[in-house]
């Protein structure tokens, strides 16, 4: 991207992670300013009893991984989870692998692209999709799942 770079010239993707950032930046703002919930002694002692913003958010990312190299999946992935870790909801709608044997919950959709698709395939952890005979991303999902138990402790 370059700067000034206008908006309407960005892909979805790129689109949709500027959003994250600019969310996760605004939060990172309103944090270290001081939040004071009641007044008298709590006021005069700048005294914050949360850093936890009580409004959640459900955030929609669709397939946000096109175009990024698996190290930038990897910053993604975190980002998300840091979302999670604070309270928001992630839903991603995605085909690359890496991300969704990361998930809690996946709803497998299909069984084909189109008018064969649309139908609830199967639906759960990863590990219970992988094991789900008719899903098409269990079956690739148990090759990833599979490799990720064979890796030594300690190496990602």
């Amino acid at each position: 991207m370059r700067v000034g770079q206008p908006i309407n010239t960005l892909s979805g993707g790129e689109s949709q992670r500027l959003k994250l950032v600019s969310h996760l930046a605004a939060s990172e703002v309103e944090s270290r300013e001081p939040r004071v919930e009641g007044g008298g002694a709590a006021k005069a002692s700048g005294f914050r009893p949360s850093t936890f913003d009580s409004r959640r958010t459900l955030f929609l990312f669709d397939e946000p991984t096109t175009g990024l190299h698996f190290d930038d999946v990897r910053v993604l992935l975190k980002v998300f989870q840091r979302l999670v870790d604070t309270g928001h909801s992630v839903l991603v709608i995605e085909h690359n692998l890496d991300v969704i044997k990361c998930a809690d919950w996946i709803i497998d959709l299909g069984p084909d692209a189109g008018d064969e698709g649309g139908r609830i395939v199967a639906q759960g952890t990863p590990e219970h999709v992988a094991a789900y005979p008719e899903s098409r991303t269990g079956e690739a999902l148990t090759e990833v799942l599979n490799d990720r138990a064979r890796r030594p402790s300690g190496r990602k």
